[in-house]
């Protein structure tokens, strides 16, 4: 089972490295319909997901997944805010979260790995 689910994991990656780079095209093949706009933004979201995912289900601290996530939205949204002239009213605020969450699954994940070196 292992080796099924680091497949499916990689599979998963790959999946998501597209969606961040050529999200169009992605879309193109998959749904057969063309994404523009907002739409680009959340394959992208959607690729990070799965990025996370992955690493969540590959051998290693699960939390490392959530912690990817973290830091890529985090860096996304504050990336968008800051280039993009469309921006809602949520969005500072959401990076805000996604930043000091991050920094918590951070933490958490240092400690873990510090506890685990001493055993």
């Amino acid at each position: 089972m292992d080796r099924v689910l680091t497949l499916a994991a990689i599979g998963e990656a790959v999946t998501g490295l597209l969606l961040l780079l050529i999200p169009g095209l992605v879309c193109a093949y998959l749904l057969g319909s063309d994404v523009t706009g907002s739409g680009v933004v959340v394959a992208r979201i959607t690729g990070m997901a799965l990025i996370g995912l992955a690493l969540a289900c590959l051998p290693g601290p699960a939390s490392l997944g959530m912690l990817a996530y973290g830091a890529f939205i985090t860096i996304y949204l504050a990336w968008l805010g800051a280039t993009q002239t469309a921006t809602g009213p949520l969005l500072w605020p959401a990076v805000a979260l996604h930043a000091v969450l991050t920094a918590g699954l951070a933490i958490n994940f240092r400690q873990r790995r510090r506890t685990d070196a001493g055993t």
